[in-house]
Formats: C-alpha cells, structure tokens, sequence
C-alpha cells in the first residue's frame, strides 16, 4: 500500500504537479524544461517516484524518431494533492440527519457498515473460530488506516486501535461509530461492545466480540469513566 508520505524535495512537488496539470502525461524532455533541471535528474526523480507507485508509464507518443514515453500520475499521487473528503462527509451526514433523524442516521450507516462487511466474507470464511476471525478482522482494520491489532485483554481477544479514520466526523456525529459496530459485528458473527473510545475522551478505541445472546452493558458498550 502507497505510503501517503511528505514530498520533501521542492522539485518532487513541482513534477507531480505538472504531471497533476498534464493527465494525458508528460515526456523527460518537458519535464526537463518545466522544471530547468537536466535530464538525468529528472529520470532520477521519475525513478524515485515511480519505486513509491506515485508515477507510472504511460502511452508513448511520435517524435520524429524514437517515439517518447510519456509519464503519468497514479491514482496515489493524485492523492498527495489536497482532498475535502470530511467537509463532503459531514454535508453528507448533516443532510442524512436533517431527513431521517439521529435514529435514522444511525440505521443508514449500521447498513453500510453490514454492506462492507458482507463484501469481506469470502476473505473471512476460512477462518475457523471467532479469535482467528478477530485477528483477521484487525489485519483489515489495519489495511484501511485505523492502526489495529488483536490484543489479549482481560482473558479474551480484544481489538485495539489508535487511529480512529472517521474521528473529526464522529466527534460531531456520534452516529458514525454505528458503521465500525456494524462492521465488526457482521464480520465477526458476533454482539461487539464499544468498550473504549477516543471521540469520548480515550487512547484508543477497543471492541469486545461477546457470543450471541450474551447481553452488552446497559449503556451500549462505554466503558466506565470514557
């Protein structure tokens, strides 16, 4: 997976930049001249680039001679340029709210929570037992961004993450945490208790995967003093 890392080279940032503005790609020979340096440090910045999956080959176009290969930008390094994916989130989440209520809110994101869920399945069904579920449902977590792993807490199997992805968003919308309930619950074929979380005041957010049946703390999985 791309590392979203920082671009520490000015001149990294300008050629990805050109690259952002030439989507059909760019020759070293433009490059060069965009960015007044010579041709070898060009390829060389390319190389760099294209080793971190921020760049990548394109088509090739006639020059008179050789045909020139054109550069291009990956979907990862478009990436590296700004996103207002939270402002359109919580447009998105306030609309929902005003239509349906918190309540319905909660419903509609329990929902995609279950859809996301069911698109992992196939991934999840060799595993055999619930701990092992656990641990690979926490691999997955890790994969989208959460920093998460499966810990032994209190003789069980815990999930523990320290990243919450959505954490801006359920700050001002509580329901959110609806979604990653319906996910670990519906991946792991089990009642999952919110036990901690960082919204409310904790390290890192943990979940308990208890049997079916088995009855949640009256507060819907807080644990005391979160």
């Amino acid at each position: 997976m791309i590392a979203t890392r920082e671009l520490t080279s000015g001149t990294q940032r300008t050629l990805l930049r050109e690259l952002l503005r030439n989507r059909d790609g760019v020759t070293v020979d433009a490059l060069t001249r965009a960015l007044d340096i010579s041709r070898n440090a060009v390829r060389q910045h390319i190389t760099s680039l294209e080793r971190d999956g921020l760049v990548a080959r394109g088509k090739t176009q006639p020059s008179g001679g050789r045909p020139q290969q054109l550069y291009v930008l990956t979907s990862e390094g478009e990436e590296l340029f700004p996103r207002q994916y939270s402002w359109f989130s919580e447009m998105l989440l306030q609309m929902l709210r005003g239509e349906s209520g918190s309540a319905g809110l909660e419903q509609k994101l329990a929902e995609m929570g279950r859809a996301v869920a069911g698109s992992l399945q196939a991934r999840l069904a060799r595993e055999g037992d619930l701990n092992a579920r656990i641990a690979a449902i926490a691999d997955i977590l890790q994969e989208l961004g959460y920093d998460a792993a499966a810990k032994e807490r209190d003789g069980e199997l815990q999930i523990e993450a320290h990243n919450c992805v959505f954490h801006k968003l359920a700050s001002q919308h509580p329901e959110v945490c609806s979604f990653d309930l319906a996910l670990l619950s519906s991946c792991s074929d089990s009642e999952v208790e919110h036990s901690s979380c960082m919204v409310r005041g904790s390290d890192a957010c943990r979940f308990r995967f208890l049997a079916r049946g088995r009855p949640l703390p009256a507060d819907g999985g807080s644990a005391p003093g979160d």
